[in-house]
């Protein structure tokens, strides 16, 4: 059976009776091959690992096997590194630095393979997905801090230690984690279109030497001025940077393989030359 559909794309179904389609996979399988023959992009030839190219646009609402999962981790790891890792001091080889620094870049990775795989406006989702669990997980940690501690309980002041953050570090913390993602993937959308897909190291550590340095820049300013010196900052921003640079580098075989797998198995490699690039938005 063939049907035609607008534009000038006919598919071919080995399907039994038209009623058949009436119900089952069959209205999926129409809106898909209505979006074939409409936009040209998704009709450019296979690559060699069986990938299509397409344009973000094409990709719509289409369901995703992995990206739920992406974004679960995405999320997971800026709350614990922020969490967990933010509150100790460890000192290494006689260099002292903070712990969440091991774990939050890995947060950068993550949303450089979001952005490589599934693109701008998906990677813009889990942006703002992570920026509300960071708002979320600062309002019940001041709630917990704040509740009465019972009689007999001996732990209210390390719980106040460990979760106790003020509200000028919880600030500086969402703003400039929600600053340095987005220019994170803008940056990187942008040169995997002037690449045409090519050179993905150049992509992932570009886009995290700007997305970190905007992250380091509002920061530590905005956490620290006027109660360290500000030798003191600049030193810390810089050296701080430096290092998620360094650990985004050191991790570019880790991003190639799992960005890789996630394009073969989803079957696509999503450029955005179509996306509306503002942050301002969270639908496809």
């Amino acid at each position: 059976m063939t049907i035609r559909l607008e534009g000038e794309c006919s598919i071919q179904l080995s399907y039994g009776a038209v009623g058949a389609f009436d119900s089952g996979p069959w209205p999926r399988l129409q809106s898909w091959a209505i979006a074939f023959a409409r936009v040209p992009d998704m009709q450019e030839s296979m690559t060699d690992k069986g990938v299509r190219k397409i344009d973000a646009y094409a990709l719509g609402a289409r369901p995703l096997r992995y990206f739920d999962f992406c974004m679960a981790g995405f999320v997971a790891i800026l709350l614990l590194s922020n969490l967990i890792g933010a509150a100790k001091l460890s000192t290494v080889g006689g260099f002292t630095f903070g712990a969440g620094i091991l774990f939050f870049p890995l947060g950068y990775v993550l949303g450089d393979v979001l952005t490589e795989v599934y693109g701008y406006a998906r990677a813009r989702r889990c942006v703002w997905a992570g920026f509300g669990a960071m708002l979320f997980m600062a309002l019940m940690s001041w709630v917990v801090v704040q509740l009465p501690p019972a009689e007999g309980w001996p732990d209210q002041k390390a719980y106040e230690a460990v979760f106790g953050s003020t509200w000028r570090i919880v600030f500086a913390s969402v703003t400039a984690f929600w600053a340095g993602e987005f220019a994170n993937s803008f940056v990187l959308a942008k040169m995997k279109l002037l690449t045409q897909g090519r050179h993905l190291w150049m992509r992932t550590i570009g886009s995290t030497v700007v997305g970190q340095g905007v992250d380091s820049l509002l920061f530590y300013p905005l956490a620290f001025y006027g109660e360290w010196t500000n030798a003191q900052v600049a030193t810390v921003m810089v050296t701080n940077w430096l290092m998620k640079v360094t650990w985004e580098a050191v991790l570019t075989p880790v991003t190639y393989v799992v960005v890789d797998r996630l394009k073969r198995a989803e079957g696509l490699d999503v450029f955005d030359e179509g996306t509306n690039f503002t942050p301002f938005r969270t639908s496809l």
